[in-house]
């Protein structure tokens, strides 16, 4: 038994508005409103759902993790930047140099994201969402791979990606020197484990590989229940809808 990546929730001053701006981003439309945060829904069998919850919290630090979109050529890279412009994103420095071909946006909450140039081999066949590009340890990109069953399709120099059986988006990790950790990350993987499955089950299974339960653990307000990955990073488990 394994979970599998049920979607990417961020934190947001205002669910909708930030839902809209990333389904307008992507080309994805928006589901119905199930009081579980706003939904924006997969275009196609390998995209990942994004749910948007609120916070009353500002962003105040660079996140942990952000979206490596891809571009079929100059031209694509110009109209990705300039929708997301036209959205309500901009342009952000991250430390990026001035010779690099990426585009470095932020959204309307502050969240980064990168629009690669053409021609990069690695996120080849992944789709517009060609990489979620994490800061993190190999050791978690270890854990991540046994916990989704995804295998690694990059390990080197303490550097790992890992990639669905199936196709579509990478989940990438950098190594270190890691990012100091400044308070809840604002965006975080949710799990799901079938309806036929233990949930308790599951949770037992992804301690032994490694999660933690963090101090004053237990279910958020949706039933889910949240662990710790092994670089300290929330995640959430639920049994599927």
């Amino acid at each position: 038994m394994t979970s599998h990546l049920h979607a990417l929730t961020f934190d947001a001053l205002d669910p909708t508005a930030l839902a809209l701006f990333w389904a307008g981003l992507l080309g994805r439309t928006i589901g119905e409103d199930t009081g579980d945060g706003v939904t924006v829904l997969p275009g196609s069998g390998t995209e990942l759902p994004l749910r948007f919850v609120r916070t009353r919290e500002p962003k105040t630090s660079q996140n942990r993790l952000h979206f490596d979109l891809t571009s079929a050529s100059l031209d694509e890279q110009k109209e990705t930047v300039a929708r997301a412009l036209g959205l309500g994103g901009r342009h952000t420095d991250v430390g990026q140099l001035p010779q690099e071909e990426h585009v470095v946006l932020a959204d309307p909450d502050g969240n980064e994201f990168c629009v690669i140039e053409p021609g990069n081999g690695f996120l080849a066949g992944c789709g517009f969402v060609g990489a979620i590009a994490c800061d993190g340890s190999q050791a978690v990109g270890y854990f991540w791979s046994r916990a989704l069953g995804w295998p690694l399709v990059w390990d080197e120099n303490e550097e790992t990606a890992i990639q669905s059986p199936a196709g579509g988006t990478k989940i990438t990790w950098g190594g270190p020197p890691l990012m100091p950790r400044l308070g809840r990350d604002r965006i975080r993987f949710d799990l799901a484990v079938g309806a036929g499955d233990g949930l308790e089950a599951e949770i037992e299974r992804l301690l032994s590989l490694g999660a933690t339960r963090p101090d004053g653990g237990g279910r958020d307000d949706g039933g889910r229940v949240v662990l710790n990955d092994p670089d300290g990073n929330e995640f959430t488990v639920r049994t599927a809808r």
